[in-house]
């Protein structure tokens, strides 16, 4: 739907200004201007205000690979924008006296065990979800991402324990997909349902989310779907989509605009849909959108934000004297984001299918400032200009390590003294051997991570892996015993751009 918005008068300070919300024709040359400038072939955007979706629009294709149009009932993975909805499926427990926030995780799953006795025995619930548990960003998420790993929800619960933190209990921010998956096993051992089952049952068909499911593999029709895209050693290509069914809880549903439309409407009014039904209590809802654990702003930027935090399946903070709430998810190849601002009744919803973080946040950015009477911004221009920024740098950076290693002498090195099969307690084994003259890194159990290593200097190489859509080479530092030979390996990505969820850092490897 089609629609000139309506103007909205906003206060900050003591000064009125007059807000000018973009209108729908001002809202296509932004998209069109933000996929060219990102490069991305298909998005969706949807704008909910006052209880109405006022703009609802696809733009683009939905694959390289074919003609196919995105509309407003194409779907896409939203990836961590599902963690909201697994907040909301422990809130509804909640309501029937189920559970509590402040459940501890042990009562429940008892085999549950983290790095310390008295964490792993005070953990509750709402820790799952508030990402302030001690251990580091990502921590274990390669036991899921890449794709195609054999790690399955039983390996990740034990696995935890394995984790080292990096900070007090409850003390730090740091971002973490894998309890958000024990999350999902609670709402699944309460209900008895598992967490697909409760989320198709007991959210999706209730709001008439009739065309999502809550992964890629339970979608019903599948004929309007977006192909994922990354650049591939500069050019955008088709990816193979990710299968992360043992994260579903943390970023497994796929959606629709149209259908996500409903899902913003259901919280900005509340938990209310259909006229008068409730989904969830007003003190879920409310606790939903309470800081849980601080995020520490350091500049207040363009939106004068002095706080932020992190809620249940939400991000808080406020923007020019009003409250946000908004989350982003990404998996290989799609790249999402919700955003509400309450006091305004106000819903924005973009959705991608390329891995481009700017895209989403420029066009969301723009209609957000036409609401809050924020002129003269170009963000699409802002954004990409930084973006490019932050990628030449990064490109210099690795061209350079790369220069050394392509100028060292493989030929020199006995890589005898490095080759053979490698553990770490959560992550399993790998091998170092060769193959057809050259030298490689092979995980058994995530058989995606496997690339040829090439000679740095000392007793680092690069492994450059042969799925290059990952942007996540790394230096492999091989620890020597008394002989000369390898007997641990520590990892880093060589690439201030790698995704957080590559957490090589995180392994330590042992010789077998």
């Amino acid at each position: 739907m089609n629609r000139l918005l309506i103007a909205v008068i906003v206060f900050f300070s003591a000064k009125s200004v007059i807000a000018q919300p973009l209108t729908s024709t001002a809202i296509d040359n932004l998209v069109a201007r933000s996929m060219k400038a990102f490069e991305v072939p298909g998005m969706a955007v949807a704008i909910i205000k006052d209880g109405k979706v006022i703009h609802s629009k696809g733009y683009g294709v939905r694959s390289l690979n074919s003609p196919a149009k995105v509309d407003e009932n194409t779907l896409f993975g939203i990836a961590s924008n599902s963690k909201a909805f697994t907040a909301a499926a422990l809130g509804m427990l909640i309501d029937e006296k189920k559970l509590t926030w402040d459940t501890k995780v042990r009562d429940v799953i008892p085999e549950f065990k983290l790095y310390s006795p008295y964490v792993t025995e005070e953990f509750t619930v709402r820790d799952l979800l508030t990402h302030r548990s001690g251990l580091g960003l990502g921590a274990g998420d390669l036991m899921f991402f890449p794709d195609s790993s054999d790690f399955t929800l039983k390996d990740v619960i034990y696995n935890l324990r394995f984790l080292k933190a990096v900070s007090g209990f409850r003390t730090k921010y740091d971002y973490d997909n894998n309890l958000y998956i024990v999350a999902g096993e609670v709402v699944h051992r309460v209900s008895g349902l598992t967490w697909e089952d409760f989320i198709e049952q007991r959210i999706l068909s209730p709001l008439g989310m009739i065309k999502s499911a809550a992964s890629f593999p339970r979608l019903k029709d599948k004929s309007n779907v977006i192909d994922p895209h990354a650049k591939v050693e500069g050019k955008l290509k088709v990816i193979k989509r990710e299968d992360i069914s043992v994260g579903n809880a943390a970023g497994g549903i796929n959606s629709s605009i149209a259908d996500l439309a409903k899902w913003v409407q259901l919280h900005l009014s509340h938990g209310v849909y259909n006229g008068n039904q409730k989904l969830f209590s007003d003190n879920v809802h409310e606790e939903m959108w309470t800081p849980q654990t601080i995020i520490p702003v350091r500049r207040p930027g363009t939106y004068n934000t002095h706080f932020g935090a992190y809620g249940l399946g939400f991000f808080l903070s406020d923007v020019k004297g009003y409250k946000q709430i908004t989350h982003t998810g990404g998996l290989a190849g799609i790249v999402t984001q919700i955003t509400m601002i309450p006091e305004l009744n106000l819903g924005i919803i973009v959705l991608t299918n390329q891995q481009e973080g700017g895209a989403f946040v420029s066009v969301t950015n723009q209609i957000k400032d036409s609401y809050l009477g924020i002129t003269g911004t170009d963000r699409v221009t802002e954004y990409s200009a930084q973006r490019n920024s932050g990628v030449d740098k990064a490109h210099h950076e690795t061209d350079s390590l790369w220069n050394i290693a392509k100028n060292s002498n493989n030929a020199s090195v006995n890589f005898n003294n490095f080759s053979g099969t490698y553990k770490d307690d959560w992550f399993g084994e790998i091998v170092i051997s060769a193959k057809d003259g050259k030298w490689w890194f092979d995980s058994k159990r995530s058989p995606k991570l496997t690339g040829e290593l090439f000679y740095f200097n000392g007793n680092t190489f690069i492994v450059k892996w042969k799925h290059r859509y990952f942007d996540a080479d790394a230096f492999v530092t091989f620890q020597l015993d008394e002989q000369g030979k390898g007997s641990g390996i520590k990892m880093r990505a060589i690439s201030p751009l790698t995704d957080f969820s590559y957490d090589f850092h995180d392994l330590d490897f042992h010789r077998e």
